[in-house]
């Protein structure tokens, strides 16, 4: 049986404890014994190389050189890491080393919520097969990003509440790779009933279950 350790924790706008309990009952099904804990010290702890999936649901916060250290090294060693809106894009924004490890990080995101499309780019990788280019309403994240990802999917800033960042194609979808490990994230889900959208759902879940080791 495959293990996932998910912690939540930070800003409650988010609804980080309700959001990890989405990412369990999307994972249970398919076969896997899931943690979810709200405290931090998980991702220092003496198993954590043991789950082949770690996920972040924290908005903010502080994590301590030690804690980050065993992180790193358990997803470099093979942990799968994956995560959703908040989860790697602004946890814990001041440690250098998880933010190499996320792969991304949040800048603003104009116009705070409104509709914007959701354009898929790799319609041939398993995560997005199927899907078509779609509307949300919600926040529409302006990121820093790697430039090491694969993007599979973005999202185009229409200038409207931007105007200097009009037509920008920002990654809202990405895959990438750290160390031995997979890493995968979705910018969808400010809320976890924005999760209840199929196309962001099984995006989610598909995303969640490639990232496992």
């Amino acid at each position: 049986m495959k293990r996932a350790l998910v912690v939540w924790g930070g800003l409650e706008l988010h609804e980080p404890e309700a959001g990890a309990h989405v990412v369990r009952q999307l994972l249970e099904p398919e076969g896997f014994a899931v943690t979810v804990t709200g405290d931090y010290a998980a991702f220092g702890g003496d198993d954590i190389g043991s789950y082949d999936l770690i996920v972040p649901q924290i908005t903010g916060g502080e994590l301590d050189r030690e804690t980050s250290i065993r992180l790193c090294a358990a997803v470099e060693a093979g942990s799968g890491l994956a995560a959703f809106h908040h989860g790697l894009a602004t946890s814990f924004p001041g440690n250098a080393r998880f933010r190499f490890l996320a792969a991304c990080t949040f800048a603003t995101h104009p116009g705070d919520i409104i509709t914007y499309r959701v354009d898929p780019l790799r319609t041939d990788d398993p995560v997005m097969a199927g899907i078509s280019s779609f509307e949300h309403t919600s926040e529409q994240y302006y990121m820093h990003v790697d430039p090491a990802v694969e993007v599979l999917a973005t999202t185009t800033f229409s200038g409207e509440h931007a105007s200097w960042k009009k037509g920008v194609a920002m990654p809202v979808v990405f895959k990438t790779s750290y160390g031995k490990a997979r890493v995968f994230y979705t910018a969808l889900g400010h809320k976890p009933a924005e999760l209840d959208k199929p196309e962001i759902r099984t995006i989610l879940k598909r995303g969640l279950l490639w990232a496992a080791r």
